[in-house]
Formats: C-alpha cells, structure tokens, sequence
C-alpha cells in the first residue's frame, strides 16, 4: 500500500510542497545516496513506498532490494548504515537524493568506499571502452 498521496495535477507535482513520489511501473523510485559531508556520490538504489516510509521514520536509508526482492535496511548485516540528512526530490518527484552521513565503514559491498569507483576510460586500441580505477 502506498502511504504517500497521489499529485493531483502537474503544478501540484512540481510546485507544491506536498511529497508525492511518482513510482515506475515496478512500484520503485530511484535513490542515489549522497555523501552529506563530501557530496560525493555513495550509491545508486531503489526504493519502493514500503521502504521510503521507513527511511522516513527510522531516519536510516532503507531501499528495495531488486535481486533479492525484498526490504534492505542499509547496515543492518553489513554494519554499514547510512543515517539520512537530508532527502531531495527532483522536479517531477521521480528521483531522490538521499543526502547520508555513511557510518560503519564504506558502503559498497566490494569493501571501497563507495560503488562509483570506476570510471569510463575510453576506447583501447581494439575499439572496447575500457574502465581503469
């Protein structure tokens, strides 16, 4: 059930100030998780009404877990919880940004920092795009 009330027109949606978060077809919305010292960006995750009304009473990141298909309080195992600062909704309300302050270790399950710690190098010789650390 979705706790959260639906837009009632587009000036509504994106002028207001009432919080209607717009879900795709598969009941989710996408969250990026934010350093809130750093800006630095952590993660990129989903959430579904379930989860975006946990985060918002526990103040910890809570999201949907698509391969598992189930609730994913960040931490909660791993140590690594994510205390919510701030969230942000973009014009349309169908993204967030989910301002943190990343406690317990780094948040990617690999054991870095964060899960951006590649980035897209170019072409190689062979025409591949390549990725270095």
């Amino acid at each position: 059930m979705n706790p959260f009330p639906p837009p009632s027109n587009k000036k509504a949606l994106e002028e207001g100030l009432v919080f209607t978060p717009k879900f795709d077809a598969d009941g989710l919305v996408p969250a990026m998780a934010i350093d809130a010292a750093t800006k630095e960006p952590l993660m990129l995750a989903y959430m579904n009404a379930e989860s975006l009304r946990m985060t918002l009473e526990l103040g910890e990141a809570v999201y949907w877990s698509r391969s598992r298909q189930e609730i994913w309080h960040k931490g909660k195992t791993s140590g690594q919880v994510q205390r919510v600062v701030e969230i942000r909704t973009d014009c349309d309300q169908d993204a967030l940004v989910v301002y943190v302050e990343q406690l317990g270790g780094g948040c990617c399950h690999t054991g870095r920092n964060d899960c951006f710690y590649r980035k897209v190098a170019g072409r190689d010789a062979e025409g591949q795009v390549s990725l270095e650390f």
